[in-house]
């Protein structure tokens, strides 16, 4: 028996995709479309394989999670995604490089496009809310590789940036582009907003990451500690109505790799702040401090004000987002300022 979210998938998701398509003519048919998806990973790799294609001299098109403003989700609805493509075609891009997620591939948003190239980054705890089992949320991420002319893996590393280094060269390779391109681009990438964003060096760091999920907070926490001669303090929190069984994980992960961590706000929506701070305080196993703030700035103001010379503070979660959701209502909300807030508060 289809459950409630298959049958709307099936009967309201697939029919606009169809629709879309039929209205913008199909567009990826004419276009070199190479699909990413994964949990962790996905953006970086698209810009990075877009920054290659760039400078192996196509006219590629990039749509990601931060590369389109105003738009909200990854992966976006089909009348949306047909319209970009159309435009992508109608400027003479040859290729598109588009960043997929589980939610667009299980609700049919990507039919009828054409993949020429597909990767999946990784598969690891995540959405859960949604797909239930964790063998759903890996069959709908496995759909991008089935639905694509080429499936194209690459050397794994426990070092994200590596890794993320060797998913975009292997698609890269997969086209044909030459070696030398491929490691003059990578040395050329400027890099991506709010992943992995070093916006301070001295007297302590200051690193602004889009880490949200359990196995990218482990990596991101694992790279800044080769990167921190001292203390490494943690700021983040849990998305409200969101995958609640990855709130206990990751306070394991940040009291057992980062020394401080401080508790805070990450688009709460209807839930109680408060609660989520809880749930993500069960799992921390240690006796390290934690402080527990709600108010996102002055979870950030506090880290800055507890960081000595040779810290590194990393706020995690939001990153390049411009609001964040409480009840209904979504604030403005920016990170990068933020931070700036509260170096200027304790006159840095």
């Amino acid at each position: 028996m289809l459950s409630f979210q298959k049958l709307i998938n099936l009967f309201w998701h697939l029919p606009q995709a169809v629709l879309a398509n039929l209205i913008y003519g199909f567009p990826s048919r004419k276009l070199i479309v190479i699909g990413i998806t994964g949990t962790s990973g996905k953006t970086s790799v698209c810009h990075l394989l877009h920054h290659i294609l760039t400078k192996a001299g196509y006219k590629a098109a990039l749509l990601s999670t931060v590369s389109v403003p105003g738009l909200h989700v990854t992966n976006p609805e089909p009348f949306t995604l047909q319209k970009l493509l159309r435009s992508y075609l109608d400027k003479k891009h040859t290729h598109v490089v588009l960043e997929v997620t589980s939610h667009g591939l299980d609700q049919n948003r990507n039919w009828g496009i054409k993949f020429k190239y597909g990767l999946i980054t990784n598969i690891t705890h995540e959405h859960l809310d949604y797909h239930r089992t964790f063998a759903n949320y890996r069959q709908a991420k496995l759909k991008l590789l089935q639905m694509s002319e080429n499936k194209v893996s690459f050397t794994p590393s426990d070092n994200f940036f590596k890794a993320n280094n060797n998913a975009a060269s292997a698609i890269a390779a997969k086209m044909g582009i030459k070696p030398t391109v491929i490691d003059k681009a990578l040395k050329t990438f400027p890099g991506v907003p709010g992943r992995m964003e070093f916006v301070r060096l001295k007297p302590f760091n200051v690193v602004i990451d889009f880490a949200h999920k359990p196995d990218a907070l482990e990596k991101a926490l694992l790279y800044l500690r080769s990167k921190t001669q001292k203390r490494l303090i943690a700021v983040f929190g849990c998305a409200g109505l969101r995958d609640r069984l990855k709130r206990p994980l990751m306070g394991e992960i940040s009291g057992r790799l980062a020394d401080i961590t401080i508790l805070t706000a990450e688009d709460p929506r209807t839930e109680d702040v408060n609660q989520i701070i809880q749930a993500i305080k069960a799992g921390y196993k240690t006796k390290k401090k934690l402080y527990l703030e709600p108010d996102r700035q002055k979870a950030i103001n506090l880290a800055v004000k507890l960081a000595r010379p040779g810290d590194t503070v990393a706020c995690f979660g939001k990153a390049h987002e411009q609001s964040m959701c409480f009840g209904t209502i979504e604030s403005p909300w920016s990170e990068h300022q933020a931070v700036r807030k509260a170096l200027k508060l304790c006159n840095y």
